[in-house]
């Protein structure tokens, strides 16, 4: 798998110095064990690091499973220095994983007990080089992934309109450059909304409002045209989501993938062969 190898070198350096200090050639087997309920994300990367140490694995459970404390999720079987030596890398995509789509599935959970047509998207806050592992995570736990790139989407935020000059002019620029590309359009006013929804954006951003003032431009826009997506970003916390539910079709959070905290897993070794 792309990049699995990479990350190996990356941890192991010119050796497992400890291990290969201390542990023989002996075989063993190991699990790792899910130490609080979660939604699972990132078995298939796990695998991948240790398929590429010669390792045999199983998965007692599904990317995407939400399971309880105590579940073993993962089976793996061969040269007990191996286990240990890719231990770290595995269990790093587990957790990391598992807590972007755990946080993701309880605040799609509670957001669509209010709408269940909300879409719960991620952004492009995203750690370097990890992106697709996190974009997918948030993906496991039910939400949307919202632009990988800059060039899957023309979003055009409050910098570009800066520079521009007005949103209307923006639009236009857009459409003239690409009539491929959804444009997405960031307002932080009423004003702002209407414009660009009568400007012909298909997507309206509506940043930094609080639940009311964002339903009300929900509205306001929907009005001008019904087909326009509206999703709302900023200041949005587990705890307010549900509120910004009600009133616009998307909500998008970065601290899903910036924020979110590691799920407990750990790896536990369960037999060793007999020295010779």
């Amino acid at each position: 798998m792309d990049g699995i190898e990479r990350f190996l070198r990356e941890d192991i350096g010119q050796g497992d110095i400890t291990t290969e200090a201390l542990i023989g050639e002996r075989g063993g087997k190991a699990s790792i064990v899910a130490r609080e309920s979660c939604a699972i994300a990132g078995l298939e990367e796990a695998e991948a690091v240790f398929h590429a140490l010669g390792l045999r694995t199983a998965a007692r459970v599904d990317d995407g499973d939400s399971v309880p404390a105590g579940t073993e999720v993962l089976h793996i079987e061969g040269d007990l220095r191996s286990i240990l030596t890719g231990e770290r890398v595995a269990l790093n995509f587990l957790m990391r994983m598992s807590g972007i789509a755990t946080a993701t599935r309880k605040v799609l959970t509670v957001c669509r007990e209010r709408n269940p047509a909300i879409i719960v998207a991620a952004t492009r806050k995203t750690t370097p080089g990890f992106r697709r592992y996190e974009k997918k995570a948030v993906m496991l736990g039910g939400g949307d992934p919202h632009r990988y790139r800059l060039d899957d989407a023309i979003l055009i935020k409050d910098n570009h309109l800066a520079v521009v000059g007005s949103i209307s002019e923006a639009v236009t620029r857009a459409r003239k450059y690409s009539f491929t590309k959804k444009v997405e359009v960031e307002v932080v006013s009423m004003e702002g909304a209407k414009e660009a929804a009568a400007a012909g954006a298909d997507i309206v951003l509506l940043d930094n409002m609080s639940p009311g003032d964002a339903a009300e431009c929900a509205a306001a826009i929907k009005a001008i045209d019904s087909r326009i997506i509206v999703e709302a970003s900023g200041g949005i916390t587990m705890e307010n989501a549900p509120l910004y539910a009600v009133g616009v079709d998307v909500i998008s959070l970065g601290w899903l993938t910036h924020s979110s905290r590691a799920v407990d897993l750990s790896l536990d070794i369960k037999e060793m062969e007999e020295r010779s």
